[in-house]
C-alpha cells in the first residue's frame, strides 16, 4: 500500500498496523491519540517537526 501524506494516522494504521513502530521511532507516540483519527500524516509531521519525506520513506520500507 502506498502511503499518502494526506492520509490520517488512523487510516495508515488500519491498512498497515506495523507502521506504528515506525511512527514511534520518529517520536510520534500519538497512535492512540484522538487527534490521530482526523490529523493527516503531513500535519502530524509538521507538529512533531519531522521531515515528511524521511518519514514516508521509512513507512514505505
Amino acid at each position: 500500500m502506498k502511503i499518502d501524506p494526506k492520509m490520517t494516522i488512523a487510516e495508515i494504521l488500519r491498512h498497515k498496523p506495523e507502521a506504528a513502530e515506525v511512527l514511534q521511532q520518529f517520536g510520534m507516540h500519538c497512535i492512540g491519540c484522538a487527534v490521530a483519527s482526523g490529523e493527516s500524516l503531513e500535519d502530524a509531521a509538521k507538529v512533531h517537526d519531522i521531515d515528511i519525506q524521511k518519514l514516508l520513506t521509512a513507512l514505505q520500507d
